[in-house]
């Protein structure tokens, strides 16, 4: 048994062994739970893929005279000011506003949020409502990252502990969050980058915890609370991974000290503008149970095919299909092979376990105690109660 305390303490002296989940899983292969177990202090998970329920909170800081903002754009993608004065939160999937006429840009707030990071100029412009306090009717600037108060990411769904793979029976071409479908089974894509995702290797959510450290775009974050859509009580195999969308969480991070590298706005055909997020997850080794639930290999672990020409929030599925299946290239549906691509990108998601690995191993990412548990027992409640228009 070790405690988190202990293993911060290596840390700090540059004496821990840490290990991403890939080189985990192959020790494990050659030497067994038991001993990896005494042998490894900390795991460390990763992915990079797209994550369009983020976005991040700005204080503009005020004017003279001072504007209540109450309409904003950011390179003209519309930011929400609905609460304070001057603060604003800028949506990953929100789209640049077009007049009529005018060619779609497929630019949105991840764009925008990736180049704030990245230090570029970003123009503002913003309507005011008019009170005594706040006199000024409009306002226009352009502002970076360096003359703008608070820039975190505060990300509502993250972390998709599981998610679907995508398939098209229809006869049409169809653009979706997965990128295009093309029809009668012409491609499957699937999202989760498989056994070296953080919540695959923590199944049952025994490791992290409100006020987690994790690495965020490439700087420090936190766990916040259990994600938007959050659904632990999904169907499991024996080994305690999800057959479908599970758990999600909610994190944050100071977006001033992140990199570019690791938040890219990017955009699907026909469908809009969402964030690519490299986000990592230390696991410490308190137990051989951590390590026997980190030796999961891709193997292991199962997603659902869905058939998105059924314009149904439950739509039918041929079946569940394993990781190692969809990594190969290629799936077999009905008996037709059909070619297969992730939306994550493999390479860099190993790319952030690495990176958060050699942090750790410097000793300037060191390890929390969660503060409070995530929840469980949470249900998925469906809109069903609807009036048609």
């Amino acid at each position: 048994m070790r405690t988190i305390a202990e293993i911060n303490h290596k840390i700090s002296h540059k004496q821990a062994v840490v290990l991403t989940a890939e080189e985990l899983k192959a020790r494990v292969v050659e030497v067994g739970v038991a001993k990896v177990a005494k042998e490894v202090d900390v795991i460390t998970t990763g992915t990079f893929e797209p994550m369009e329920s983020s976005g991040a909170i700005i204080n503009l800081g005020h004017t003279d005279p001072p504007i209540k903002i109450r309409r904003c754009w950011l390179d003209g993608v519309p930011a929400y000011s609905g609460f304070g004065a001057v603060d604003l939160y800028l949506g990953a999937s929100c789209a640049v506003e077009v007049m009529d006429g005018e060619e779609v840009r497929e630019r949105g707030g991840g764009h925008v949020i990736e180049d704030l990071i990245a230090g570029k100029t970003v123009q503002v412009r913003a309507q005011g409502q008019v009170t005594d306090c706040y006199p000024r009717a409009t306002f226009e600037t352009t502002v970076t990252r360096e003359t703008i108060n608070q820039f975190y990411l505060f990300n509502p769904r993250n972390l998709y502990q599981n998610f679907i793979v995508g398939v098209n029976g229809g006869d049409r071409p169809l653009y979706t969050y997965l990128g295009p479908l093309q029809p009668r089974l012409g491609n499957a894509v699937y999202s989760n980058p498989g056994a070296i995702s953080p919540l695959f290797n923590d199944p049952d959510l025994q490791l992290v915890g409100i006020g987690t450290r994790i690495f965020l775009g490439g700087g420090v974050g936190y766990i916040a609370w259990e994600g938007t859509q959050h659904f632990p009580l999904q169907k499991r195999l024996p080994n305690h991974t999800p057959i479908g969308p599970a758990a999600t969480l909610a994190l944050i991070g100071d977006a001033k000290q992140m990199d570019a590298r690791w938040v890219r706005g990017c955009y699907f055909k026909s469908y809009g503008p969402s964030l690519m997020l490299g986000v990592g997850v230390p696991l410490p080794v308190l137990n051989e149970e951590v390590v026997a639930r980190c030796a999961i290999q891709d193997k292991d672990l199962v997603a659902p095919i869905v058939d998105f020409s059924i314009p149904r929030r439950v739509r039918p599925t041929f079946g569940l299909v394993s990781y190692a299946q969809l990594k190969s290239g290629r799936i077999s549906i009905e008996g037709r092979t059909v070619r297969v691509a992730p939306l994550a990108s493999l390479f860099l998601s190993r790319q952030v376990a690495v990176e958060l690995k050699q942090s750790i191993l410097r000793g300037d990412f060191t390890l929390t105690e969660p503060v409070a548990p995530i929840e469980l027992q949470r249900s998925f409640l469906p809109q069903d109660r609807w009036t048609e228009f």
